[in-house]
Parts: structure tokens; C-alpha cells; sequence
């Protein structure tokens, strides 16, 4: 089908495929638009089946790309096989898919990347011009869930794209007419497969002139590299999550997956296809929101395993990507989240007991926003001052699920004239731990130190790592070395806790608490 979305299973997002022309909400031909560009000239396209004869089971569209017809989208269709519309002057984009009468043999997919119109013009759409797409993986005996093709064409400063989605293995596509401009043209092909243990993604990109004729992939295992995506589970629960992957680039649709938690899901993908995009749904928690994970641009290798771990401990504070606190005039905003996962990735709706924020200016309490984790917002006096901004976050549960995170930050900040980042850090706790947050009692635990935010890339004066076998009473500093502490954990079933005490080159600090961290059995 084309501009439709595929229902055999969850696609990664909803693609906003429903219309060739990328942005326009026109659905069909709109000839009050030419009002006063009456040259317009007649396109006559005529569609014929596989056995050569004319056909009515098709579906034409043609978009504009250049001249008056810019921007516009018409799809013409008469039962005989025959359609005429007239257009103005310009250049536009065909795409035509011809479905088999008896539906069992597929589709045919041609498409025109250029159609320049300045006279009367017939175009003949002949599906036996198209040659197969045969792209499947190694395991003859995984099964065809659905594909995805695209057209993009780029021409004078514009783009257009057409796209068809298929649940049906059979397809095949072709070229029409002539070149278009050298690399105006790029196409991408997606398509997915399952077996009991694993799913493939295959997919490819090409660019050129002109718009595929047929297509033929069969990798091997070493052309394809793994992805792991292990869900983690909260320590004493269980549950099914989801998983979706998809391309970083491109518009296209994903595959779908459940698992039980903990879990893990395997892919084998194409490197040639870029990076990948990663969501998971975490299993709802009781009387809370859908929890969201995403990973994007997640790189593979031909051969190599890449593994994503989601829901996992330590959850603490993150800032990758993020400045966490900006200052625009006299506001200072705040987003920090406080109960990232051990691999980074920022909840979208974390379960917690209760949240605040508060600050201080000059030693003068400014206020105290109750909102979320790691989010508030403030108005303060304006000049130069100095601030002290403390967010925590309570969650029960048992040891390992991060029972109570503080971050509390000092810096300086002036009035600006615009948006600017405030000088804030988070450290970063990455032990390796098992499915449900757990390290092996007694034995030795190296657990990685890394900042994120303001002091990173070698802007700490100092930092200092300590930890707490009884829930933050007392605390034993522990050496950072080589970008690591190492922790002699406690007997099963103690949760340990994880301070951060850090300063900046310029006098910043941050003292960051994590009261159980993550759990010993």
C-alpha cells in the first residue's frame, strides 16, 4: 500500500508518510491555485498491468516540484487505466503502484523522479518494466513482516518524497523516464523479519540519478552486526516491556517487539543503513504513567555486538546533551533529570513519591517549585549573585532502586540579554550490574566516574567519591583512580549509597547523593 501505515505490527513512530509532499496539507489538485497562471498543459498517463493491458487497480500520484505546481499534489485516476489532468508548467514528481489482479502478486512500484512539463505530455506506467526486490536475510527460515521504500528527489532548493509501505514480500519497482540531476535522487529500502529468537532489519541507502530498478540483498551473518537490548527490572518485579527499532535517518517505519523484563531482545541489522534508533516502554508501574527510554544514533558494525541496557541501575542525574540550567534575563530554568537509568537514557515519566526544587540567592531562600524531578523554574532579582540550588527526589522501593537522588549545585549568574547556560555537573555512576540492579555481595565492584555538564573535559579542580552501607547515616570516601572507585561490597541485601563532592575550575560545585545506589545479593 502506499501512504498507509502497516497494522501487523507497532511501528517505531508514526510516519508522517500520508502525504508525498513533505508539509503540504493539500489532499488533492486545487485549480483555484493557478487562477492567474492559465498556461497550463494536458498529462495524459496511461497504466498497464503485467500481462500488458490496460489497468484500473493503481494508484498515481504526481507532485509538484518547481514552476506554479510547486507544492501541489494530484492523483489521477479513471477506471480504464487511462487518467488526464492538466498542470502547469514545471517539474513534478511520479509515483504509480500497480497491484497484481488477483492481489497475490504484489505490488509494482514505478516511479519518475523527473517529470518536466511543458507541453502536452503522455506517460505510459507498463509494470512489466519492473524488476523484483529481493533483499531477505541469512535464515531461510525467518518470516516477512513488512517493508518500507522511499523516494526522495531534491530539485532547485526543494524536496519531495513518496514513499510505499508494504506487508507483502512481493514487490517489485523500476525507473521511469529520464535522469534526473546527478545525487538529486535518494532511495531507501527497510525491511524486517522474525524468528523465534531473533528479528533482522535490513536496509539500504542509495543516491544517484535515477530511482531503483529492481534490488537484490542477501547478506550474510558477518555482513550484519547485533543489537542488544537488555530490559532491566526493578528488584522484586516483573513485567513485559516493548521494544522498537528503527533507522536514525530518514522517514520509514520500525519493527516491534514485547519482552519480559528482565529480558533481552536481539536484532540483527545492516551497518549500511547508518545508525539505529531505539525506544523502550518500561512495564507500567501500578497507578503510574507509561515510562518511555529512547536511544538515537545508536552505531553498529558489521560482525560486532552493541548492547543497550534500559531501566537499569544506577539511576542518578545526567546532562549529556543538555546545559540542565539556563539563565534568560532574570529567569533561571531548570531540567536536570535525577533518575536517568545506569546507561544514561532519560526517563519520560519516572516513578517517584515526591520531588522539589529550591534556591537560594545570596543565602536568601528564593523558593521552593514542587513540579517534577529535577525541574522548576525561578524569577530572581537581577544583577550578580551567588546561588545555591538544591533538587532531590523520593521513591520507595527496596535497595537498588534509587531510593533518594540530591543533587545540590552553587554557582554565580548575572543578568543576561538571552538564553545562556549556568556552569552546573552531574557525576555519572556505571558499574556493571546485574538484570535487576544487583552486584555480587563480598565482592570487589569497580564502578566508573564520570562528569557530565560544566566540569567535563578536564574542567575539575576536585573530586571526591564516598559510600554508605546504611543508607546515607555515615560514609567512607573511597579514591577515584583511573576514572573509577572500587567498592568492597557489604553482605546480600544491603543497598549501598553513592556521594559525589566535585568543584569546577572556576569554583562551582556540586554534592550529589544517591542513597541506594544499587543492592548487593
Amino acid at each position: 500500500m502506499t501512504n498507509s501505515s502497516v497494522r501487523r505490527r507497532t511501528v517505531l513512530r508514526t510516519m508522517a508518510l500520508a502525504a508525498a509532499v513533505a508539509g503540504s496539507t493539500t489532499p488533492a489538485w486545487n485549480s483555484t491555485a493557478f487562477a492567474a497562471a492559465p498556461q497550463t498543459y494536458a498529462l495524459t498517463i496511461k497504466h498497464l498491468g503485467r500481462d500488458g493491458r490496460p489497468t484500473g487497480t493503481y494508484e498515481t500520484t504526481v507532485t509538484g516540484i518547481s514552476g506554479p505546481g510547486a507544492d501541489q499534489e494530484v492523483r489521477p485516476y479513471d477506471a480504464s487505466g487511462t487518467a488526464t489532468v492538466r498542470l502547469p508548467k514545471g517539474r513534478y514528481l511520479l509515483s504509480s503502484a500497480l497491484t497484481a489482479s488477483d492481489c497475490a502478486g504484489g505490488t509494482d512500484w514505478i516511479v519518475q523522479p523527473r517529470l518536466d512539463l511543458d507541453r502536452d505530455t503522455t506517460v505510459t506506467v507498463d509494470a512489466r518494466t519492473a524488476a523484483p526486490v529481493d533483499v531477505r536475510p541469512p535464515d531461510r527460515s525467518a518470516g516477512f513482516m513488512h517493508s518500507a521504500m522511499v523516494v526522495e528527489v531534491r530539485h532547485q532548493g526543494a524536496e519531495r518524497l513518496v514513499n510505499l509501505i508494504s506487508a507483502s514480500a512481493n514487490l517489485r519497482v523500476a525507473h521511469l523516464g529520464p535522469d534526473a540531476e546527478a545525487g538529486s535522487v535518494k532511495q531507501w529500502f527497510d525491511s524486517y523479519w522474525a524468528t523465534r529468537s531473533v528479528d533482522y532489519a535490513l536496509g539500504y541507502i542509495f543516491t544517484g540519478a535515477r530511482a531503483l530498478t529492481g534490488l537484490t540483498r542477501h547478506p550474510s551473518a558477518k555482513d550484519l552486526a547485533t543489537v542488544k537490548i537488555r530490559a532491566a527490572a526493578l528488584p522484586g518485579t516483573a513485567g513485559t516491556g516493548s521494544v522498537d527499532l528503527q533507522p536514525s535517518a530518514g522517514l520509514t517505519v520500525g519493527v516491534s517487539r514485547t519482552v519480559a523484563t528482565p529480558g533481552t531482545a536481539t536484532y540483527l541489522v545492516t551497518p549500511e543503513r547508518g545508525t539505529w534508533a531505539i525506544t523502550y516502554m518500561a512495564p507500567r508501574v501500578p497507578g503510574g504513567s507509561a515510562n518511555r527510554y529512547s536511544a538515537d544514533g545508536v552505531a553498529v558494525r558489521a560482525g560486532s555486538t552493541t548492547t543497550q541496557v534500559f531501566d537499569n541501575a544506577v539511576f542518578g542525574p545526567a546532562l549529556a546533551g543538555r546545559p540542565g540550567v539556563v539563565r534568560d534575563g532574570d529567569g533561571l530554568t531548570v531540567d536536570v533529570p535525577l533518575l536517568a537509568d545506569g546507561g544514561g537514557h532519560v526517563p519520560s515519566s519516572p516513578s517517584y513519591a515526591s520531588a522539589s526544587t529550591t534556591l537560594h540567592r545570596d543565602g536568601v531562600l528564593v523558593g521552593t517549585r514542587t513540579v517534577a524531578p529535577g525541574r522548576a523554574a525561578f524569577t530572581v532579582a537581577p544583577g550578580r549573585a551567588t546561588y545555591r540550588m538544591t533538587s532531590t527526589v523520593k521513591r520507595t522501593g527496596a535497595p537498588g532502586t534509587a531510593t533518594r537522588v540530591t543533587a545540590s549545585w552553587t554557582f554565580v549568574s548575572d543578568t543576561t540579554t538571552g538564553p545562556a547556560p549556568v556552569p552546573v555537573s552531574v557525576v555519572r555512576f556505571s558499574p556493571v550490574l546485574g538484570p535487576t540492579g544487583t552486584a555480587v555481595a563480598g565482592a570487589v565492584l569497580r564502578v566508573p566516574v564520570t562528569v557530565q555538564g560544566a566540569a567535563a573535559k578536564g574542567r575539575v579542580r576536585g573530586l571526591a567519591v564516598s559510600v554508605s552501607m546504611d543508607g546515607g547515616a555515615s560514609w567512607r570516601r573511597v579514591p577515584v583512580e583511573r576514572g573509577a572507585v572500587l567498592i568492597h561490597n557489604p553482605g546480600a541485601g544491603t543497598g549501598v549509597s553513592l556521594r559525589a563532592e566535585l568543584t569546577d575550575t572556576v569554583g562551582n560545585t556540586l554534592t550529589q547523593t544517591i542513597v541506594d545506589a544499587y543492592r548487593t545479593q
